[in-house]
């Protein structure tokens, strides 16, 4: 009992082992219960699935509230929306990678569901790395702070164009370091085939496998802009990394649903800039204005309003609209 009350970054062990307690259970229940078979996830799965982690998600905050009171609670939700939002761009890129190496629908789910094992393990590192030089190195907010306004300000005037995958350095460079088969072999990462030059019987990547080592370095790209801006809302290391697997969990789930109305949203990147310029501001403001913090009630509003004024817009500009198809239509193994 004194070990569960001990603490870890700032809480209770007993919280953080309840919190990957419910995280385990639902990626067992995902897998070994809604899709211990391979198939084609439609939308109206998709829909349901990712319906039922937002829900938990957002539940998960009471459980905030008992613990830590509303002004944590505020800023989970604040950082849950935030990094759910962030993370849409992680959608076309997840959809490009599939596309690219050809992967079925009935294996995508599988390649996403251990993913979000990397994710976990990679956020939870960054996190903690992040929080220990938060709390000795105080000024490293305002480093983030300004580093999120110029990627607010550099997504303003990004272009559109599509990025080729067949340039991507990280892919070439593990062409070069793996054995990669040229087909599929069902749903295995990795198989066991005759070496052509020796005869010998060697274990070869699947493009299964390449997709996912890919999709997990794309998660770690989008996650240096995700974990400072979860950081400038908060510094409390269980609410960073609570709200970052939980928004990570659904979107997963989501993807299904999305990757076919992308288009829909096409307006959106400019409702994430602004917000980025936002969550990066609020520190200048708070000192300019003598506060302690900007006010999490405040920011939770805010950002809200600019995701709803984005969506909205955006909905209303595509009407009508048919999606743009992806510029990979063959496997380039």
């Amino acid at each position: 009992m004194e070990l569960l009350l001990s603490e870890f970054l700032g809480k209770p062990i007993w919280m953080w082992l309840l919190f990957m307690g419910l995280v385990i259970a639902l990626l067992v229940f995902d897998l070994g219960v809604l899709n211990k078979d391979d198939h084609e996830i439609g939308i109206a799965e998709s829909l349901k699935l990712s319906a039922m982690y937002i829900t938990l998600g957002i539940a998960f905050s009471g459980f905030i509230y008992w613990t830590m009171g509303g002004e944590a609670t505020a800023q989970y939700l604040t950082a849950f929306i935030v990094e759910k939002t962030l993370a849409m761009d992680n959608i076309f890129v997840i959809a490009l990678i599939f596309s690219f190496f050809a992967i079925p629908r009935e294996y995508q789910h599988r390649v996403l569901f251990w993913g979000i094992l990397g994710v976990i393990l990679l956020r939870g590192i960054m996190i903690g790395l992040g929080a220990t030089i938060v709390e000795n190195y105080h000024w490293v907010l305002y480093l983030f702070a300004a580093f999120l306004i110029f990627t607010g300000i550099k997504m303003l005037f990004a272009s559109d164009d599509h990025t080729d995958m067949a340039d991507n350095k990280a892919l070439n460079w593990l062409r070069r370091r793996m054995r990669v088969t040229d087909e599929l072999h069902g749903h295995a990462f990795t198989v066991k085939i005759p070496d052509p030059k020796t005869g010998k019987l060697v274990r070869w990547a699947t493009p299964l496998l390449l997709a996912l080592i890919v999709i997990e370095i794309a998660d770690l790209v989008f996650a240096v802009d995700s974990v400072p801006a979860v950081f400038t809302i908060t510094t409390d290391p269980y609410l960073v990394y609570t709200s970052n697997i939980f928004a990570i969990l659904g979107l997963r789930a989501l993807y299904f649903a999305l990757a076919a109305i992308l288009h829909r949203f096409a307006y959106l990147k400019y409702a994430l800039s602004i917000l980025l310029i936002f969550i990066g501001s609020k520190i200048f403001i708070a000192d300019l204005m003598g506060w302690e913090k900007f006010p999490p009630s405040w920011s939770l509003g805010i950002t809200f309003f600019i995701l709803t004024v984005g969506v909205v817009v955006s909905l209303a500009k595509t009407r009508g609209q048919s999606p743009e198809p992806l510029p990979f239509g063959e496997n380039r193994n």
